[in-house]
């Protein structure tokens, strides 16, 4: 009898130790989609500034590095969209060649604003913040990709409020992850809409709202 119990009790310990054997390989397939996540620090917030001090923003079009013109007036309209949902303040666009803004004579958006310079700015285009930055690149074939480098700037003191500095590639499987969630989430619940997602590889206006949807998101906080 004893020499049963022993047998059944070997058994019973192989099973344990096979079944703990798979628990990672269960938990790692189970648990994948939890990999695929936007790069926390793709976003810079200064948590030492007052946001609601901030009433008005003037989303500057954005420079352009790449070899596509158009881009830059896509993404910056884009942005505007997504940022303005987040009704985080009040929002204004302004072209590079508005007389406005060329009235100020500066430079470039990378460039640091002195004193003077940040007066004017607040004066002429009358706001508290702008927002101003760079498509790094932009590539819409063999698979599109982009890379943008934004920033938001208190006019009171120059400091830097918020940025973002990042690439996105729909070759990059977290990526094209996210952007077939965006899709299921933001269209109609019906078939066609959630295989609208496909689109993505061939429809750059599409890819355009998902960056910049995933940009204004980190400023859901700044309320």
């Amino acid at each position: 009898m004893t020499s049963k119990i022993m047998a059944i009790l070997k058994k019973q310990k192989r099973v344990i130790l096979y079944c703990a054997a798979l628990m990672p390989i269960i938990l790692t397939s189970g648990c994948a989609d939890l990999n695929y996540t936007q790069n926390p620090n793709f976003y810079y917030i200064n948590s030492e500034k007052n946001f609601s001090k901030i009433g008005k923003v003037v989303i500057v079009e954005l420079d352009n590095m790449s070899a596509y013109p158009q881009i830059s007036t896509d993404v910056t309209k884009s942005l505007f969209q997504a940022v303005q949902k987040m009704q985080a303040f009040s929002l204004e666009v302004i072209a590079k060649n508005d007389p406005k803004w060329k009235s100020l004579q500066l430079k470039s958006s990378n460039d640091k604003y002195d004193i003077n310079q940040l007066y004017a700015i607040r004066k002429t285009l009358k706001c508290d913040a702008i927002i101003v930055g760079t498509i790094t690149n932009y590539s819409p074939y063999p698979h599109m990709s982009i890379g943008i480098r934004l920033k938001l700037i208190d006019l009171a003191d120059g400091k830097l409020l918020w940025a973002v500095e990042q690439v996105w590639d729909t070759a990059d499987n977290n990526t094209e992850y996210r952007i077939k969630k965006y899709f299921k989430r933001k269209m109609r619940p019906d078939s066609a809409a959630l295989e609208e997602h496909k689109l993505i590889n061939v429809s750059p206006i599409k890819f355009v709202k998902f960056i910049t949807y995933e940009i204004a998101e980190t400023l859901k906080f700044v309320k």
